[in-house]
């Protein structure tokens, strides 16, 4: 009885997390197949639906050099984000040196300190470099930002692994390079894939950053110019939906083509955990 209730009980509970997300992602949906313009009320099928919405939202904003700046931004933040975390991981996890322990510590305090904070002083380092107004600003600020956590999960990936297999390497004569890139980042392949879509969905919806660091409109990335386009437009609720469903549309895409190796590496963490 208290199995079936348990059961029960969480069932309702996964419904109600399922339907929090379904009913106002829908919401967004019906509302943006409304003509612009259309005064939206409730979530309901529209009488005339159209795609006009999108039409407008795309030209009125230039959502298409929007979004061409954030894929920039994206690609050159996910790879070197990637390769810093796992040279990171495998130091932290495999390596001694004197400091180790004191030093990751002192790099999980980003976990827990706001970036907000360092905002002011590392646009005017930046401004100092000639860098600001350029997507590698944006790329370098975002591969600092990402790092604590990157090297924490690469560093737990690879202790979890077995140690007879760096072992076994090393007495083939592998070196420091050669297990890293060929024994331990094969193995951890599921983790490193669901990293760097981690990696992908915080660097294209990344806003302060953006709007900070690239205020010149032609280098705005597509949040940015999604916020600049919801003050122009506060009050057209079908234009708005059409533009964020615009927005999100890569992400989305990203997340439904890697699904199946997001979820074994969020898995095999959560086993190895």
């Amino acid at each position: 009885m208290n199995r079936r209730f348990e059961g029960l009980a969480g069932r309702a509970v996964m419904a109600a997390f399922c339907l929090a997300v379904i009913v106002p992602f829908a919401g967004i949906v019906l509302a943006a197949l409304n003509p612009p313009g259309t005064v939206v009320g409730g979530i309901s099928w529209p009488e005339h639906p159209t795609l006009a919405s999108f039409g407008r939202a795309w030209s009125d904003a230039g959502f298409g050099q929007l979004l061409r700046n954030s894929t920039v931004v994206a690609a050159g933040v996910v790879p070197l984000a990637l390769v810093c975390a796992s040279l990171a991981g495998y130091a932290f996890a495999l390596m001694e040196f004197r400091g180790r322990k004191v030093l990751f510590a002192f790099l999980m305090l980003g976990l827990a300190l706001p970036y907000e904070a360092a905002v002011v002083p590392l646009y005017y380092d930046l401004r100092s470099l000639g860098l600001t107004d350029t997507p590698l600003a944006l790329i370098l600020a975002l591969v600092g930002l990402f790092m604590p956590f990157g090297a924490f999960w690469m560093r737990e990936q690879f202790l979890a692994l077995p140690k007879e297999m760096t072992e076994a390497a090393a007495v083939d004569g592998a070196g420091s390079w050669t297990v890293l890139w060929k024994v331990l980042l094969p193995c951890a392949r599921p983790a490193l894939i669901t990293l760097g879509l981690l990696y992908f969905l915080w660097a294209w919806n990344q806003f302060l950053l953006a709007l900070i660091l690239i205020q010149n409109p032609a280098g705005r990335t597509a949040p940015a110019g999604l916020g600049f386009f919801v003050g122009a437009h506060n009050i057209d609720v079908p234009l708005l939906s059409a533009a964020t469903l615009i927005v999100i549309a890569p992400v989305v895409a990203v997340y439904l083509f890697f699904q199946r190796h997001f979820i074994a590496g969020m898995l095999a963490g959560a086993v190895k955990g």
